[in-house]
């Protein structure tokens, strides 16, 4: 059982440690491999990438460092600036990917229309010290630009995209894809950067969004159900009392600490959006939760004692609104997944996280009732006028304090 529940916690960290991955930001990053030191960076709001520059006023140089993570060796990236417009067309990219012989390969690329191959080719400016390094999933693409005076605020495009036969193919196009939204404005002087997309300038709000997220994903969505399970499953065992009460307990603090936090942030997010992108459904969930999970906080100073006549009732309003919050936070979880429509992977992760708590559970579930039925048979055994419960109780309340 302790494995069970060693597992369980793991899990927890691991997806905590995905979310930190995934909000990661690029002032905390080192370039311990290569010593590199960059004056300014900016966190670019899809496609997990980030990009560190140092730029020199007297020479018009500009040292890039584009860090895009997630990376595989089946997919090239990309960064590029655009002298004459926004978007792909006209743009003038540093590409990178994992040839044949596992080498990295990086070149320039100038962009002439939507059907291209990135095929190699001179730039309008010149580039130099360019290199590309792949580590731990992270693929980095270094290069010293030299640009004209007039181009401190730039254009700037970042793509991924599948390799297909050793070279680069066409990326998603769906709209609202994050491949759709990887275009904006650069300040080299300023660390100002906005992106551009199909629905218009997103900046600070797509990273709130992101937080808003991870921070319902972390605690209604992942803390939330461990809570439970940890009550569910462990109170069975007599030497885990009152200990299993503890965990339940700072289990289900922290998930409603970081949750309130949360539904927080998605209320501003909601103040700032417009009347034509108001989520009614998954705003109107976020409440009901934010309300249950406050009464059941709430409902702990109102706990009776095990003997009190009232907690049986106690414990069914309890069990009740428990699972409803669980299962209300899980629906809208995937529905804030849709709405932000983030890379696929991180569904995918969630819905990982959600099958591996079933397995345990259905397989907790199991062992449970095994305890329990082998605990009744013993009782019948050594007490047959008490053959209806668990040491001298009648069956309903038998399961109740047992967790059944």
């Amino acid at each position: 059982m302790g494995k069970g529940l060693t597992t369980l916690l793991l899990s927890c960290v691991l997806f905590s440690l995905c979310a930190s991955s995934f909000a990661q930001t690029c002032k905390s990053y080192n370039f311990s491999s290569s010593n590199r030191v960059y004056s300014s960076c900016t966190d670019l709001p899809v496609l997990s990438s980030f990009l560190h520059w140092s730029y020199d006023q007297s020479t018009n140089k500009v040292e890039i460092a584009y860090r895009h993570t997630g990376a595989s060796t089946s997919n090239w990236v990309a960064w590029a600036i655009n002298p004459s417009g926004q978007g792909m067309v006209g743009a003038q990219a540093l590409v990178a990917y994992q040839n044949s012989s596992s080498a990295i390969h990086a070149y320039t690329s100038p962009v002439s229309g939507y059907g291209t191959t990135l095929a190699e080719g001179s730039l309008s400016f010149a580039v130099s010290n360019l290199s590309a390094t792949f580590e731990n999933s992270e693929m980095t693409i270094f290069a010293t630009l030299t640009l004209d005076s007039s181009m401190t605020t730039v254009n700037q495009v970042w793509q991924e995209g599948p390799l297909s036969g050793g070279s680069p193919s066409s990326h998603d196009t769906t709209s609202n894809s994050a491949n759709m939204q990887s275009a904006g404005t650069l300040n080299f002087l300023n660390d100002q950067a906005t992106t551009t997309s199909a629905g218009g300038v997103v900046t600070a709000r797509r990273r709130r969004q992101n937080v808003h997220g991870v921070l319902n994903a972390v605690s209604w969505g992942t803390l939330m159900p461990m809570g439970a399970m940890i009550a569910r499953y462990l109170k069975v065992f007599k030497s885990a009392d009152p200990a299993w009460f503890y965990l339940h307990i700072a289990c289900q603090t922290s998930a409603y600490v970081i949750g309130v936090a949360g539904w927080a942030t998605g209320l501003k997010l909601g103040s700032e959006a417009s009347s034509v992108n108001q989520y009614d459904t998954h705003r109107n969930i976020g409440i009901t939760l934010f309300c249950l999970g406050s009464l059941q906080v709430f409902a702990l100073l109102l706990r009776p004692k095990k003997d009190h006549k009232y907690r049986l009732y106690w414990n069914i309003y309890h069990h009740s609104v428990g699972y409803s919050v669980i299962i209300l936070s899980i629906i809208n979880i995937f529905k804030g997944l849709d709405i932000l429509d983030p890379e696929k992977k991180w569904k995918r992760i969630y819905s990982g996280i959600l099958i591996f708590l079933g397995v345990v559970a259905a397989l907790l579930e199991a062992f449970t009732w095994f305890i329990v039925i082998k605990r009744k048979q013993k009782s019948s055994v050594n007490y047959p006028e008490y053959g209806n419960g668990v040491n001298g109780t009648n069956s309903y309340a038998a399961r109740t304090e047992n967790g059944v």
